[in-house]
């Protein structure tokens, strides 16, 4: 008789303690009694009928994520070699939502088979209507394509995409090999063209600075050339008044003016052989040349300059 009693309490101690459950944080326990759905269990210290409620399962609310590896083939019958990362959750703590997690699938490998088979049914469609040099460039449609696809199939079953991310896209060795010759001729493409037009440009600013210096030049030349102009038609109106008046003032005098067209003769010689610049002159040296062309300069004089009369 006293060790059923014994027996009875230890019994009754363990029914005891077994009514009461903890629930970890991030973690939600279904409860069912006799196979059949009937209470959530919250993160902490809970109650439940001994014997009677049992824990059928407990569903992490976390963020959880798993790592793809698979192959595609493109429309030109190009094979694509993906590696991805798929971080999903269950999409809030609603109990519809936490019995859809619960009972929709046998296990979690069966979800996981599902999701993963989904996910990579997805993006080989997508691929199969793209070409093989398209797809590199098209990371984003990619992943923008399976939400808009998986996110319902999704609904259904309790969980959402949180992000897809293609870490990794890889071709066939040959294909590789040809993508990167494509690149490499691009770039020495693209090299030459730049170096092109840097010459063109060189050259252009080189061609406009030869341009201005020529015209800068030739102004110059021409303003000097107006100078020069300038001073030798004033030397000459000078030298010609000079003359003039050397020779009124001799006859005055009743000198011989032939002794100072005589010196200028000879100083026109002179400056002739001095700044001549090596160019050839022909003089008539005789004494009849050289009163020819004296009193022709004379006559021009006094042509320009007619004597005023008394």
């Amino acid at each position: 008789m006293q060790y059923t009693v014994y027996i009875l309490v230890v019994i009754g101690v363990i029914i005891l303690l077994s009514s009461f459950v903890t629930v970890k944080q991030g973690t939600i326990a279904v409860v069912t009694v006799f196979g059949k759905y009937q209470r959530l269990l919250r993160p902490g210290l809970n109650f439940k009928i001994p014997l009677i409620e049992q824990i059928y399962s407990r569903i992490s609310i976390q963020n959880r994520s798993v790592e793809l590896s698979f192959q595609a083939v493109t429309q030109d019958q190009a094979n694509v070699y993906f590696k991805a990362m798929l971080l999903y959750s269950v999409i809030n703590q609603d109990e519809e939502t936490i019995k859809n997690v619960a009972f929709k699938f046998v296990d979690a490998t069966n979800l996981m088979q599902a999701l993963i088979r989904t996910i990579e049914g997805s993006i080989r469609a997508y691929v199969a209507t793209q070409k093989q040099a398209n797809v590199l460039a098209q990371r984003n449609e990619i992943v923008l394509h399976v939400k808009e696809q998986i996110d319902q199939v999704l609904d259904g079953w309790g969980y959402h995409l949180q992000d897809l991310q293609l870490n990794d896209i890889t071709f066939d060795e040959e294909i590789m090999r040809s993508m990167s010759r494509v690149v490499a001729s691009n770039n020495l493409k693209a090299a030459a063209e730049n170096e092109g037009q840097a010459l063109l440009i060189t050259k252009t600013k080189a061609a406009e600075a030869d341009g201005n210096a020529i015209k800068i030049a030739a102004t110059a030349e021409r303003e000097a050339a107006q100078l020069r102009g300038q001073g030798i038609a004033l030397f000459r109106e000078e030298v010609a008044k000079g003359m003039t008046n050397a020779a009124h003032e001799m006859q005055q005098a009743n000198l011989d003016t032939s002794v100072i067209l005589f010196t200028m003769w000879t100083e026109a010689i002179k400056q002739f052989a001095e700044y001549g610049d090596g160019n050839i002159i022909f003089l008539d040296g005789s004494t009849e040349g050289m009163n020819k062309t004296m009193k022709e300069m004379m006559a021009m004089q006094l042509g320009q300059n007619p004597p005023t009369k008394g």
